[in-house]
This record gives C-alpha cells, sequence and structure tokens, in this order.
C-alpha cells in the first residue's frame, strides 16, 4: 500500500518505519524543517534501539522517505495516519489543536477518495472532529479510522512488529478488511487484530494506560505500607504477581511513572469522563499517589541529613524516566532533582542516554547553566564526592556497579535505591547506609 503518516514524533517515526519493514511504500511529512533534513542526513531524532537501522535500510530500499510536503503525502497515498502530539492542555485535557490542523490540511490536499486514521492518543469522538475537519475542507469522500498505538519505549520496535494484539476501530466493513490486510504480516503467529467501533477503539488506549498506570500506584502505596510495618515489599510482589489472574507485570515498586503517555493519558481520560458526568475516581487516585511518589526518596534523604540539604552533594544515576530511552518527561529524576537542588543541594547526574536530553530548557537546562546540576561522563564520575548516591533509572549498567570503587569516591557511603536493584544485606555490609522502597526492613 501506499502510506503517508503525518508527524515523526516518536509514534509516526517508529510506525512509518515499520509499516515500510513489510513492503509498503511509506511518506512520512513533518512541518518541522530541521528534524526532516536530520532525518534525510541518516540522522534519527530520538533514542529508540533498533529505530535506526530500521529507517537506514528501508531509505536505502526505497520504501520510506521523509519530507515537509504533506500535499504531496496525501495525493499519492491511500492511507493516512495523522500521528501528532496531543499535549496536556492546563486543564489536563488532551490538546487536539495539532490533530484538528492536520486533518484540515489532509482535506484541502485530498484528491480522491481516503481511510485517514487516527494513530495518536486522543479521546472518545475525535476521529468524528477530525472527520468534520476533514469534511469542511473537500468534496471527495473517505472514512475514518481510530487505531490507537501500543507500544513501549525502549521496546518500541518490536512491539510494532509483534503485537500483542492490533486494534481496530472502524464503523465500515470494507475499510475493516483494508486495514487488517496492512497489519496482517505483524500477526502471523496468531495474536488478534481486534475489530471494533471507531469510539471503543478510542477508549480502549486510554483504559489500558489507565490500568497499567493503576497497578503502579497500587504497589507504590503497598510499598509505603510495608515501610512503615516493617515488611519487604518485593516479597509481597512476589505473593500477589504469582496470582494469574493479577499477574508480576506493572507491580514493581518505585518513585513513580512517567514519560509521554501514563501521566497525560490518565490525566486526560479523567477530564473527558468528568466533562461527561461520570467522574473515574480511581483515577484520581491513582494520579495523586503518582506525584507524591515522585518525592517519596527525598523525605528519606531529608531524614539521612537530619533536615539540612545545605552544601550536600547528591549523585543522580538515571535521568530517563526508564530505561533504553532519552525521554525525561514527567521523569522521577526531574521531580527529584529540582526538590534537593531548591533545598540548597547541588546534583552530579549521568544517564547512558538522555544527557542531551536534559540541556533542553523544558527539562534541567536551568540548574545545569547556573551551576547547581553538573552532567558527568559516567556513574562513577557522578559519585565523587557525593554525600549520597540515589539511582532513579533502572538501566543494566547501574545493577552491578562496583560498590568498592563507589564507597572510595563518595564523601558519605549512602544508597539511596528507588527501583530496588540491590539486596539491602548486601549493601549495608559493605558499609553503606542504605534506603530503597518499601523494604528498609534492616
Amino acid at each position: 500500500m501506499n502510506i503517508c503518516v503525518v508527524g515523526t514524533g516518536y509514534v509516526g517515526l517508529v510506525a512509518g518505519a515499520c509499516f515500510a519493514e513489510t513492503g509498503n511504500d511509506v511518506f512520512c511529512v513533518d512541518k518541522d524543517e530541521a528534524k526532516i533534513a536530520r532525518l534525510n542526513r541518516g540522522e534519527v531524532p530520538i533514542y529508540e534501539p533498533e529505530l535506526d537501522d530500521l529507517i537506514a535500510r528501508n531509505v536505502k530500499e526505497g520504501r520510506l522517505a521523509f519530507s515537509t510536503d504533506l500535499v504531496a503525502g496525501v495525493q499519492k497515498s491511500n492511507v493516512i495516519f495523522i500521528a501528532v502530539g496531543t499535549p496536556q492542555d492546563e486543564d489536563g485535557s488532551a490538546d487536539l489543536s495539532h490533530v484538528l490542523d492536520v486533518a484540515g490540511a489532509i482535506g484541502r490536499a485530498m484528491n480522491g477518495y481516503k481511510i485517514i486514521v487516527d494513530k495518536s492518543t486522543v479521546p472518545v469522538g475525535t476521529a468524528d472532529r477530525v472527520g468534520q475537519a476533514v469534511a469542511a475542507q473537500t468534496t471527495h469522500d473517505f472514512h475514518m479510522v481510530s487505531n490507537p498505538e501500543f507500544m513501549k519505549e525502549g521496546s518500541a520496535v518490536n512491539d510494532f512488529l509483534y503485537p500483542d494484539r492490533v486494534v481496530i476501530g472502524a464503523n465500515n466493513e470494507c475499510v475493516a478488511e483494508v486495514m487488517g490486510e496492512l497489519y496482517a504480516p505483524f500477526v502471523r503467529t496468531g495474536n488478534p487484530i481486534i475489530f471494533m467501533d471507531v469510539h471503543s477503539a478510542e477508549i480502549t488506549k486510554y483504559a489500558a494506560n489507565a490500568f497499567l498506570a493503576t497497578k503502579i500506584s497500587f504497589m507504590n502505596e503497598i510499598a509505603n505500607f510495608c515501610d512503615k510495618v516493617g515488611a519487604d515489599v518485593m516479597m509481597v510482589r512476589k505473593g500477589v504477581g504469582s496470582d494469574k489472574r493479577i499477574g508480576p507485570q506493572f507491580l514493581f515498586p518505585g518513585v513513580g511513572y512517567g514519560g509521554s503517555c501514563f501521566p497525560k493519558d490518565v490525566r486526560a481520560f479523567m477530564r473527558t469522563a468528568a466533562d461527561q458526568g461520570s467522574p473515574l475516581r480511581i483515577l484520581q487516585a491513582v494520579d495523586e499517589i503518582n506525584n507524591q511518589q515522585k518525592v517519596i526518596m527525598v523525605e528519606k534523604l531529608r531524614r539521612q541529613f537530619h533536615g539540612d540539604f545545605a552544601g550536600k552533594v547528591i549523585a543522580i544515576w538515571g535521568l530517563s524516566f526508564k530505561p533504553q530511552t532519552d525521554d525525561m518527561r514527567e521523569a522521577p529524576a526531574k521531580y527529584i532533582i529540582r526538590s534537593v537542588t531548591h533545598a540548597g543541594a547541588t546534583v552530579r547526574a549521568f544517564d547512558p542516554a538522555a544527557m542531551e536530553e536534559a540541556c533542553k530548557p523544558y527539562n534541567l537546562k536551568d540548574l545545569i547553566d547556573t551551576g547547581r546540576v553538573k552532567l558527568c561522563e559516567n556513574a562513577y564520575d557522578a559519585a565523587e564526592g557525593a554525600d549520597a548516591l540515589l539511582v532513579v533509572t533502572e538501566w543494566n549498567e547501574f545493577r552491578r556497579p562496583n560498590f568498592e570503587r563507589v564507597k572510595g569516591l563518595m564523601r558519605e557511603p549512602a544508597v539511596f535505591d528507588c527501583r530496588n536493584l540491590y539486596t539491602p544485606a548486601k549493601i549495608k555490609e559493605l558499609g553503606f547506609a542504605y534506603y530503597s522502597i518499601g523494604r528498609d526492613t534492616l
């Protein structure tokens, strides 16, 4: 098929490259000229394992192209995917201005029948609004589809090529058949393509992310309770997660979820439901718990320092919200760093992928420019002269460090394990003060 993907962000790039990998001719469009120039030079603007090789191979084979020319992309394509951002608005709702702007531009560019697909995560009813925006600009026929993505940052290419399921919301049987043919190469092992109406598909994406966020916040609540009564949350997790009705996934306690999906989607879902007079009260608690969890280690630091952060040096291992990505959107590390520097500490930080991202204005640029945060060359460099080490992101290289070396570099040997990576008894035997999440029992 001839496919146009509008938007070369995280979702659009991965989707475009993976569709090209199965033999389709894909035209990726973005209004950001600098980004398109980088892509045409072979530079991938996001960190995602395997994506650079996938893009390079399909560009070389002539199946994947990048351009700012939306008109050309629309006119040469049968199926058009809208994959632009839906940032959080001030009231928590999803800002659909980019989606609707693209819809109008597609309508003006149409030269015949098209299938237009919402790939962006959008509230229920968005396909109706997109359809209205398109129809206002064209007399050509088209059909709307909702096809939410279920990719995890750090494994997005694998998730797209080998999905657990594909959800297609289409109110027309022929359109559903076309979409089924497009996705057939990705489900050869028998995982389902689930066809449903458009509104149900739009809700499915939000409901899935909200449920996973709920599991995370629930386990963090249990972890905080374990701290109070001297229990070990990792043992509790095993006991709970072995129940097949619950499962072990997303039951790891920590310092809260971040990234581009869970925080934004939970709030947008809450706002949509409230606007319909059906508030999602569980999600209100989920969001509140997650906000509190991001600074729980700051309170443990405060106790370690007897309330005085002045002159303290904090080492931070991990800036991205999860491993295998450079994404720092709503990353717990940002909240922790801003809290401790506001209290008078300075920070020495390292991340395997997010160092460049950290320097951007919406992340930590102000603190870096004023010297409150220093980005270091490696994890050991970050630990030098530190009064405490916080392991915030569970990158593999942080799982088995040389703790004797770390101890020799630090001014005060104290480890704050935000992801429960280490065995408490072993770390304490090495002479460290050790704090974790929900198992401070020794």
